[in-house]
């Protein structure tokens, strides 16, 4: 999974990620609106610092932070460090304020924005065998698969505590290296809020079977480690939560940050009618970016370090 999504050639390394597969960075506008608001809430919970970082973690081609720094006001933007985290080469075009960078920034202070990265942490794939035995699954280049020895040590000790038991043949997911990768995101910050938006599962709900997919220009597709797709498996946030933080639904963070879906007023249409679509479009998006049944069901972990959590 690593050599697939970042070794030379790799797809992340090579691709687009927007050419594939559909967030709400790309959904809307409003999104990086929403994110924008957050940002200026962490400013004012921090007492507004001479130098406020932005870090978008798992940056793409950097469309958030780019639509992030257009939606700040001028007394916010002018003091805003932007940083873009991305493996790939540094995209054409990228505004020349927004730094290309391979890590998160340490020591920063203000907020870092991890949206749809922790899914893409490598990680391994287990099954219990006919005898209840929990062994690691082994995938040549092709998609085949094959059983090896049981899984032993730390990577058991997260097992029991956060997935298991496992019935013969059920699949889970060792989540110990998003931990680790959160940890050290989250780490980065001296003050500020870190955020991990995904989709996740808690223990009270894991998938019996596991999540682990591939994603190819536009479609779903068998999870082949070839470089050719996007592999992809659900987050165990209740673990990246475990060190800290509140996890709360994509629809509840976006409403707090007054992303509504609210229709416009019919009257609204007769006065000003270009306003009123609009208004109209914009409640259409942000609907698709709530809906419990969608992109709304995604869940946001919140980490403050050293403040409030700055959402009710």
């Amino acid at each position: 999974m690593e050599r697939a999504l970042y070794g030379p050639g790799g797809f992340f390394v090579r691709e687009a990620p927007g050419a594939h597969f559909r967030t709400s960075v790309h959904a809307s506008g409003l999104f990086a609106r929403a994110v924008a608001e957050l940002l200026a809430r962490v400013d004012t919970a921090l007492g507004h610092p001479a130098e406020l970082a932005f870090t978008d973690l798992g940056a793409g081609r950097g469309e958030l932070v780019t639509g992030v720094l257009a939606a700040l006001p001028p007394a916010v933007r002018r003091r805003v460090r932007a940083y873009a985290v991305e493996r790939a080469a540094r995209p054409d075009g990228l505004g020349p304020d927004i730094e290309w960078c391979a890590r998160p920034p340490a020591g920063a202070t203000g907020l870092l924005f991890a949206n749809e990265w922790l899914d893409n942490v490598p990680l391994d794939v287990v099954e219990a065998d006919a005898a209840g035995v929990v062994r690691r699954v082994l995938v040549a280049p092709d998609g085949r698969e094959e059983l090896a020895g049981p899984v032993d040590g730390a990577d058991a000790a997260w097992l029991r505590r956060w997935w298991w038991p496992l019935p013969p043949g059920a699949r889970a997911e060792i989540g110990r290296t998003r931990d680790a990768a959160w940890e050290a995101a989250a780490g980065s910050l001296r003050r500020g809020v870190a955020v991990a938006v995904d989709y996740g599962h808690t223990r009270a709900g894991r998938p019996p079977y596991g999540t682990l997919t591939g994603y190819r220009e536009g479609r779903q597709v068998p999870p082949v480690p070839d470089g050719r797709g996007d592999l992809t498996a659900h987050v165990a946030l209740d673990a990246c939560a475990a060190g800290g933080g509140e996890l709360r639904t994509q629809r509840a963070a976006l409403r707090a940050l007054g992303v509504t879906g609210t229709r416009p007023p019919l009257a609204l249409a007769t006065a000003d009618p270009a306003a009123y679509v609009r208004a109209l479009a914009a409640a259409g998006e942000a609907a698709e970016l709530t809906d419990p049944g969608g992109l709304g069901a995604f869940t946001w972990l919140l980490r403050p370090v050293g403040v409030p959590c700055p959402l009710p």
